[in-house]
């Protein structure tokens, strides 16, 4: 249920940058969840096209890059991703340790269209 009150932060923080762009409509958002973020992308995905509605993000095309976390070995600096039931590195067989990739969460692009405010006549 904590992907609600983040999916608000998420269309008015659109919502203030396609204003500050003067766009009348946001037409793609692509939002990065690491696997360790602790948020579920399809109910953030869920709850966005609820939020938005009577928004400039009504409508928008909704993407998700997801990032697997990863460990580093101390001993040959390799990062890579934990395989089940094994911390082991699989270059060398080192227990990794913990790094931060797979937190991430954050908004990567926000798309818009801006309508054009200029007359096309050429006063003729």
């Amino acid at each position: 249920m904590h992907e609600y009150p983040i999916t608000q932060q998420i269309v008015k923080i659109v919502d203030e940058a396609a204003r500050k762009q003067h766009a009348s409509r946001v037409s793609k958002i692509t939002l990065v969840v690491g696997e360790l973020s602790g948020f579920v992308g399809d109910s953030i995905h869920l709850y966005f096209d609820i939020i938005s509605k009577g928004t400039v993000a009504e409508g928008a095309e909704f993407s998700i890059t997801y990032i697997k976390s990863k460990l580093l070995c101390e001993n040959c600096l390799e990062h890579f991703e934990r395989q089940m039931y094994s911390f082991a590195c699989p270059r060398c067989g080192t227990d990794g340790v913990p790094t931060d990739i797979g937190k991430e969460f954050y908004i990567q692009d926000i798309e818009v269209e801006i309508e054009s405010s200029q007359n096309n006549s050429d006063g003729e």
